[in-house]
């Protein structure tokens, strides 16, 4: 049976199975277009041409999140009481200081960023320092620092990368067939055959591969969110503070001034109203999730 003590562990697992799978996936995808197309250097420069706009995502990215949401650092001169709270919780997770965030927002929420421990930042509304008591504001702080401990950005980032290449090759597969692409080897009658059958899978792949890969994609991201409040609780030892806390964000949510759905994902609770409450949500709908729904993390907790 599955407790805190190995919640975290057993959803670590499930993630790198999810992207080993999404992986192969990829290779299947990108064999079959090519294949198709009859262009086998197709896969090698959409895969290339993915990384490199990751590697540019990787190594900007928190900067990029940072400014679009307005934030403001803050430090032991101007944010005593905060970070003393993080720099505690650090030492306990053997973690380096991270940089220390405030946005001036009422609405109650936070997120972690950055590409590694040395190089990660803390950012939390204004709206969550005055609504949180000390333990429930513990526990938040606790589950970011997770995702910075259990590298989670890495991971978010590799997954954005494999939904992109296929996006990618899906698109240029819709493009060649709108404009007449036919591979050299329908000359011969039995290739013909064969390349007609690959073509038929080929285009059904091109609409329905992308929504394979964001379900993936989402998919990894909430078993990060369920790891990181495992692993949130057993920094604290006390996971009524993270419950609580998770209680209070999602019960008490204006919408949050700057924020998309490119951004959704990164914070703690979804921002974007009403997309996690409810426990008759169905099935079909948590699959388009970025978050688990609330009740299902309370109740892990509290379980």
């Amino acid at each position: 049976m599955s407790n805190l003590y190995t919640y975290s562990s057993v959803n670590k697992r499930k993630t790198w199975f999810l992207m080993t799978g999404f992986f192969f996936f990829i290779i299947i995808v990108g064999y079959i277009f090519a294949a198709a197309m009859d262009a086998p250097e197709i896969l090698p420069i959409a895969v290339i041409f993915s990384i490199a706009m990751a590697f540019i995502s990787y190594w900007y990215s928190d900067k990029i999140v940072l400014s679009m949401s307005k934030a403001k650092e803050v430090d032991k001169g101007n944010g005593r009481e905060l970070y003393r709270l993080v720099e505690n919780l650090c030492i306990a997770a053997g973690l380096p200081v991270p940089k220390i965030y405030i946005i001036e927002d009422a609405s109650p929420n936070a997120f972690a960023t950055g590409r590694d421990p040395e190089h990660a930042a803390i950012a939390v509304t204004s709206g969550i320092l005055g609504k949180l008591e000390k333990s429930e504001l513990e526990g938040v702080i606790a589950h970011e620092l997770s995702h910075i401990g259990n590298r989670d950005i890495l991971i978010s980032t590799i997954a954005t990368v494999l939904v992109g290449i296929v996006v990618l090759l899906a698109d240029w597969f819709r493009h060649w067939s709108f404009f007449g692409g036919r591979s050299r080897n329908n000359d011969n009658n039995n290739n013909g055959q064969i390349g007609m059958i690959i073509a038929v899978i080929a285009i059904i792949l091109s609409i329905l591969a992308p929504l394979f890969a964001q379900l993936l994609n989402l998919a990894v991201s909430r078993k990060r969110e369920f790891a990181a409040d495992a692993d949130a609780a057993l920094l604290t030892r006390y996971p009524e503070g993270l419950a609580r806390a998770l209680e209070k964000i999602s019960n008490n949510q204006p919408s949050l001034k700057n924020v998309n759905r490119a951004t959704a994902h990164m914070f703690i609770v979804s921002p974007l109203k009403g997309k996690e409450r409810g426990e008759s949500v169905s099935w079909f709908a948590k699959l388009w999730m970025t978050h688990p729904p609330v009740e299902e993390r309370i109740a892990k907790l509290r379980g």
